[in-house]
This record gives C-alpha cells, sequence and structure tokens, in this order.
C-alpha cells in the first residue's frame, strides 16, 4: 500500500506563491505517473499537473507557464510550485500516483488564494 503525505499548503494573496510537497512512502520511479489534483468547493476533483516516469510532464491549460511539477527520487518526494495564484484557485490540493491501475492518493492539503 504506498502512502502519499501532502503540505505546503495555507493562505497566500493573490499574486502569490506555494510550493506544495508530495512524499512517498517507496520509490518515486516505481510509479507510472505523479501528479497533483486539486478539488474546490462544489467542483469536482482536477488534473492540474503530472510527471511521468520518464520525467514527461503535463499541465491543465488554466496553469500554464504559472506551476511547475518537479521531483526527486532520493528524497522520494514531488512537489508542485505555485505561481501568480488566483482566487479562484482556492482548493484541496490532492497528491496521485498511480501503478498500473491502480490509483493512491494523498490526504491532501488545503491551499487558500485570498486578500
Amino acid at each position: 500500500q504506498v502512502q502519499l503525505v501532502e503540505s505546503g499548503g495555507g493562505l497566500v494573496q493573490p499574486g502569490g506563491s506555494l510550493r506544495l510537497s508530495c512524499v512517498a512512502s517507496e520509490n518515486i520511479f516505481n510509479f507510472n505517473t505523479m501528479g497533483w489534483y486539486r478539488q474546490a468547493p462544489g467542483e469536482q476533483r482536477e488534473l492540474v499537473a503530472s510527471i511521468n516516469v520518464g520525467g514527461v510532464t503535463k499541465y491543465s491549460d488554466s496553469v500554464k507557464g504559472r506551476f511547475t511539477i518537479f521531483r526527486n527520487g532520493a528524497e522520494k518526494t514531488m512537489w508542485l510550485q505555485m505561481s501568480s495564484l488566483r482566487p479562484e484557485e482556492t482548493a484541496v490540493y490532492f497528491c496521485n500516483v498511480k501503478i498500473l491501475r491502480r490509483n493512491y492518493w494523498g490526504q491532501g492539503t488545503q491551499g487558500t488564494v485570498s486578500s
């Protein structure tokens, strides 16, 4: 059973930055894909960014150029650097990993963008 622990959420003003972390319980290169999702109140969970085992990254159109996903195998950690944040990006951010057809989720970390 893969365990994922997120951290780094908090309150930031519009235009500010947050860096989220996701620490895995095992070698991250065992995962086909790692990613960040978010879920705003009353909304469906959506994919924000992902990185596959080969290091190829993908971003939702709304965050391209503002968010960066990266990882470090030795630290078993994936990060999401978020900049120029907008109030509508207030959400719970979830770490996700996929191994073949299995999905594993972290508990989520709240990110609030408000003045």
